[in-house]
């Protein structure tokens, strides 16, 4: 019998920057479109992104995502992206300005959540209003965290 084979690409991408829930307090999140290539979708749709080092910022009144690494598409050919390019995220006016008017506030700043394909088979990219967490507040999320795993092992 022949056994079947895993589709190569899949519409259940859901990557997650975890780096930037521990660094940060999230104030708002929303949900933005982001513009893509055809090789660059083709990569996303393999699961070959990271997050752990991007961030959005302003450039005449439109949001970028810089440092979000998508791997280069291993079948493409001299038409392959480049994996950290800066790409612009596609959000209404009245968002926009309102995130451009907040994070120009000391001490906020636009982080990347996480980047999923929603039904329609567009990638989304969920970015946040986020506040840096001081040292004590990272050791309180620890402890939270260690409480939380001896709890659901206690369960068991």
């Amino acid at each position: 019998m022949a056994q079947k084979s895993q589709p190569k690409f899949s519409n259940k991408i859901n990557i997650k920057n975890r780096k930037a829930s521990f660094e940060y307090e999230f104030l708002e999140t929303y949900v933005t479109g982001i513009t893509l290539t055809g090789t660059e979708i083709k990569s996303v749709r393999e699961g070959k992104i990271n997050l752990s080092e991007a961030y959005c910022y302003f450039k005449r009144g439109e949001l970028f995502v810089r440092q979000m690494n998508i791997s280069t598409y291993t079948q493409g050919t001299h038409y392959n992206h480049e994996p950290t390019r800066e790409r612009k995220l596609l959000l209404k006016n009245v968002e926009l300005k309102k995130l451009e008017a907040k994070s120009e506030e000391k001490g906020l700043t636009i982080v990347p959540v996480r980047l999923f394909i929603n039904d329609r088979g567009w990638a989304k990219l969920e970015i946040a209003l986020a506040k840096g967490k001081k040292l004590y507040d990272k050791r309180e999320d620890i402890k939270q965290k260690d409480l939380q795993r001896e709890l659901s092992k206690m369960k068991f």
